[in-house]
């Protein structure tokens, strides 16, 4: 794993082993959404959830980005996230908060006015509908927090559907396509990538709430 551009190009990051663990957002995922991001991280306020290792926000800061904090509950990764941020010396310009993601102190840290959210759950918490609506409900009370012109981003297996046992027919199931409609935001607006995709949206303005 490796930051792609700015200061620290080409600087490889420590990853855990097996990379199935934080699974971090593959080298063209992450070029082709900071290329979308290109005016929008220079001196602004990130946060990255779900963070991992930190390979989203540590691209963001090399590319210019003021500052990221980083939320990550995993007791075995945070020191691996801790050691990316010194390996770079930016921790001047990096808050890790290790705990729940999904819980009210994560929200606390969130920088304001907060220019780019990035929300990047483990797909499990996605493809049970219970749990992934937790994280949606976060998700938008994250965004909330966003300035005027910020974005929010969170990625999910693509195609993203849940299998719905047919009523007429026990034991078959139809392919219903995830609502991605977050209530306040406007969006999404979906970039598909393989297997993944990174979903797109911006703070409604007052008149369109």
């Amino acid at each position: 794993m490796r930051i792609i551009a700015g200061e620290f190009k080409a600087r490889r990051l420590y990853s855990p082993p097996g990379e199935d663990k934080t699974r971090p957002l593959p080298d063209r995922v992450r070029t082709s959404t900071f290329s979308l991001l290109n005016g929008h991280y220079e001196g602004n306020a990130f946060a990255d959830f779900f963070a991992g290792t930190g390979s989203f926000g540590l691209e963001a800061i090399s590319r210019g980005a003021a500052s990221c904090v980083f939320v990550e509950k995993d007791r075995e990764i945070v020191p691996v996230l801790k050691g990316n941020i010194d390996l770079l010396g930016v921790g001047d310009r990096a808050e890790v908060f290790q705990g729940d993601a999904l819980g009210p102190a994560a929200l606390s840290r969130v920088p304001r006015p907060l220019h780019v959210l990035m929300f990047d759950p483990p797909y499990p918490l996605m493809e049970d509908a219970a749990q992934r609506q937790r994280v949606f409900d976060q998700f938008a009370r994250a965004a909330a927090l966003l300035d005027d012109t910020g974005f929010a981003l969170i990625r999910t297996p693509w195609p993203f559907v849940d299998h719905i046992e047919r009523a007429d027919n026990p034991g078959h199931f139809d392919k219903v396509s995830v609502n991605l409609a977050i209530p306040g935001l406007r969006g999404p607006e979906t970039h598909a990538y393989g297997s993944t995709a990174v979903h797109w949206y911006m703070k409604r303005a007052p008149a369109e709430a």
